[in-house]
């Protein structure tokens, strides 16, 4: 249950398609009066409007390549129309409205130069990627402010650089610094209660003042920081769903919302496909034990699914199936590899110096056989990488399977709980569903293993019956 009679500190974070437009704009201001009238005291994280992020990463890799200036002027009109379009639809306020058409205004000419610089220098650095990727947030956080104000509601965007978020200098993929959560503190105690403040999600800076992204999905990832940096009584992860499923609805539309989950179970799906949260989310709202709500934009009534520290015991000792599609299954093998100090080490450094991701791990007892998981947009890198380390030298053959799927059942209660793995690798036996890999680590709260692409929707069907999920937890 929300705590509907207490007054809170509550971090609101709204995705991509919460704001995608003016209209969807102007609901959420009218959700965020809701609960600012309620005496709640606000924190809003914004992402960028549907689609913006992806046009404005498209258009800096056309100004590298193509250096037509003529492309960066057709997107300038377009992405402008797009933002006036928006204020339009969710700020009545005219003298609101102009001020918002100014910022904007302003900041798509900062953009439109520096797009134009890299035309010109024919050159896209990660640094550069970044600086362009942070306008999608930068210019829906004063709409989204805009359309506050304009509600009677005092309201200020910042971005997450001038607000305290200080992070790494690994470009598209930051880390806040340490000192991020004293600095956030300091800057927003002093003015909370007294407005609704909007922050851009995603972006940071680094200690130099350079813009700096925390990666894809990285609003959800700014919002737990803020969380923690405040020690908010609850993150709330606005989205388009209700809340954390037991399987994906398109899969198995009778599939539930999950009320709720612990933290470490909801690592577990974040890492395995479970698009609801991004997988370094829970991390800052662990360190401080801050409850995180997954909640729905367009039901916001309904409670969505509340993230805890503690393990929920119901009556399901499985919460969810998560399936990860687009992936490539490699195999590396050779007689020599068993008992060959080393290899695994050369392996996943070679990996990793190739900016290879590994999703799971499985090697036999014999030594001679590593099979693991990256992702379909890893898959060459990979190759290449390991041909180029071993040279048939130990390794003797290295092959792949993009043809396939990994499924994860994932559950807290499946710790401790006798014949779980029975019940799991029985079902799809009986089914005639080939188990390719399998692996499971020593949390026991997950049992992972790929399986055929065209086995995959059978094979999480099944599981969901077998586990009884479509019932209440």
């Amino acid at each position: 249950m929300l705590k509907r009679d207490l007054i809170m500190k509550i971090v609101m974070k709204f995705g991509g398609t919460s704001v995608g437009n003016g209209k969807r704009i102007s609901q959420v201001a009218q959700i965020l009066k809701k609960y600012h009238d309620e005496g709640n005291q606000i924190v809003v994280v914004t992402s960028a409007l549907s689609g913006v992020t992806d046009k404005l990463l498209d258009n800096a890799f056309f100004a590298s390549t193509k250096g037509k200036v003529s492309l960066i002027k057709k997107f300038k009109t377009e992405l402008t129309k797009k933002h006036h379009e928006a204020v339009k639809d969710a700020i009545d306020e005219p003298k609101v409205a102009k001020e918002v058409l100014q910022i904007l205004d302003h900041r798509i000419e900062e953009l439109e130069k520096a797009l134009i610089g890299i035309c010109y220098l024919g050159e896209l650095t990660p640094r550069s990627i970044d600086y362009i990727s942070s306008y999608g947030e930068r210019l829906a956080a004063p709409i989204v402010s805009g359309a506050i104000r304009s509600l009677g509601i005092a309201s200020t965007d910042y971005t997450g650089g001038e607000i305290g978020i200080i992070t790494s200098s690994d470009y598209g993929n930051a880390r806040p610094l340490e000192k991020t959560y004293e600095l956030v503190k300091n800057r927003l105690e002093c003015i909370l209660g007294s407005q609704v403040i909007v922050i851009t999600g995603f972006i940071g800076e680094n200690e130099n003042g350079i813009v700096t992204t925390l990666g894809r999905s990285g609003s959800d990832f700014t919002a737990s920081i803020l969380g923690a940096s405040l020690k908010a009584d609850e993150i709330w992860l606005w989205k388009e769903v209700n809340g954390i499923m037991t399987t994906d609805p398109r899969i198995i539309p009778e599939a539930k919302t999950i009320p709720q989950i612990s933290y470490s179970e909801a690592m577990e799906l974040s890492y395995f496909g479970a698009n609801v949260l991004h997988p370094r989310t829970i991390e800052p709202a662990m360190r401080e034990r801050i409850p995180v709500r997954v909640k729905n934009t367009f039901n916001p009534e309904f409670s969505g699914t509340l993230v805890v520290a503690e393990k929920f015991q119901c009556k399901h000792v499985v919460k969810a199936i998560s399936l990860i599609k687009d992936v490539t299954l490699i195999n590396v093998s050779g007689a020599e590899m068993a008992g060959a100090i080393g290899t695994v080490a050369r392996l996943f450094t070679a990996l990793a110096n190739a900016g290879v991701n590994v999703v799971m791990i499985s090697q036999g007892s014999s030594e001679s056989n590593i099979s693991f998981v990256v992702s379909e947009a890893h898959a060459k890198a990979a190759l290449k990488a390991l041909h180029a380390e071993f040279n048939r030298e130990i390794v003797k053959e290295i092959n792949s399977d993009e043809n396939v799927c990994v499924i994860a059942v994932v559950g807290a209660g499946m710790a401790g709980t006798p014949g779980i793995a029975k019940r799991v690798f029985g079902a799809l036996g009986n089914s005639m569903i080939n188990i390719i890999m399998i692996s499971q680590g020593s949390s026991q709260y997950n049992i992972s293993f790929v399986v055929r692409e065209e086995d995959a929707f059978a094979a999480v069907r099944i599981l969901h019956d077998e586990f009884k999920l479509y019932n209440e937890n």
